[in-house]
């Protein structure tokens, strides 16, 4: 492994003049800053990360908040993971990746620490315990996800109650005026998760202002969970001809458990998921969806916090607009005899 004395050896300096280019904490003649830099690039030297941070108080890395619950969908919580990573890389930032369910005590370890110059919080709740630690800190820091309220914070997310009002806006049209909502499972909505709790708020407002009739149903995801909670709706609404689904688990499970009875899609039952478009795309009938802009978001966070780390950011609350997709699993409402 190359040295700091073995760069200034081939660069014809001292250790000392290597160490200044290296934090720019002295003015070096360029001549001179130009010599070091090309032995540096002809050597491969790399600075130890640790003496870095000590000689500039930065780490050069973020720390991403990421509790990874079994009641959550991880696949879409990676893509956002990776997509902050390789955005943070872009910046010349390495990522912490903080997967356990630590609340504030997270939030207290890395601020109180040096682990990381910043902060991205996801899995954010209406009244998350991690705010005010959060607020309280000079740390910079984004959410991805919107807490009940976001004074003093930047967040990042899609619009999930823009989702909900599209969702409901798109069968409303095709003529289906019951309308059911397999949902994410209870203890999503027990903790009070934003964007469960918005997309719910957007889909009954929708629905009080175009005169449809919604069941909301969570649902722990799975045949056997979903069979339940099919048999629920349909007990209760029997003449639900439109099923928006926010649970990425329970979409295959619910076309399977619809062609066993017979129902057709669309052409008797119409279905829009709130989920990745791989998952659309792949069902056994593609669905007619609401994409979750893993990338976007996992992009805008990182550059928002970066801005924020170079004094040049503003609290402030970004929304992405939702986009619907029309694909087979939806059509008009069946006339009913």
């Amino acid at each position: 492994m190359v040295t700091l004395a073995e760069v200034a050896q081939h660069a014809g300096v001292s250790a000392s003049t290597v160490s200044y280019v290296l934090s720019g904490k002295r003015s070096i003649s360029v001549s001179t800053r130009q010599r070091v830099e090309r032995s540096i690039r002809e050597l491969g030297y790399h600075p130890n990360a640790g003496a870095r941070a000590l000689a500039s108080s930065k780490s050069n890395i973020i720390a991403l908040m990421i509790p990874l619950r079994t009641d959550m969908y991880v696949p879409v919580m990676m893509e956002i993971a990776i997509a902050v990573a390789t955005s943070a890389r872009t910046h010349g930032y390495d990522v912490l990746l903080l997967t356990g369910e630590e609340g504030p005590d997270a939030v207290r370890r890395v601020a109180g620490s040096g682990l990381a110059d910043g902060m991205i919080l996801m899995d954010v709740e209406l009244d998350d315990e991690r705010l005010p630690l959060l607020r309280a800190t000079d740390q910079p820091s984004v959410l991805i996800g919107l807490p009940a309220d976001t004074s003093g914070l930047t967040c990042v997310d899609l619009d999930f109650r823009a989702t909900g009002a599209l969702c409901v806006e798109h069968l409303a049209k095709q003529g289906h005026h019951d309308i059911a909502v397999i949902g994410e499972a209870p203890a999503v909505y027990e903790r009070h998760t934003g964007f469960a709790e918005r997309t719910l708020d957007g889909l009954r407002t929708r629905a009080r202002e175009l005169g449809v009739r919604l069941l909301h149903r969570p649902c722990e995801g799975g045949y056997d969970a979903m069979a339940v909670t099919l048999a629920r709706i349909l007990d209760e609404r029997p003449d639900t001809s439109g099923i928006i689904v926010q649970n990425e688990s329970a979409v295959e499970p619910l076309l399977a458990l619809l062609r066993q009875q017979g129902r057709a899609v669309p052409e008797d039952v119409s279905v829009v998921a709130i989920c990745p478009d791989q998952v659309a795309t792949q069902a056994s009938v593609r669905l007619t969806s609401v994409a979750i802009p893993a990338q976007e978001m996992g992009r805008h966070a990182v550059e928002h916090l970066v801005a924020k780390l170079e004094g040049r950011g503003s609290d402030e609350v970004v929304l992405i607009a939702p986009e619907l997709t029309v694909r087979t699993s939806t059509g008009p409402a069946p006339t009913r005899p």
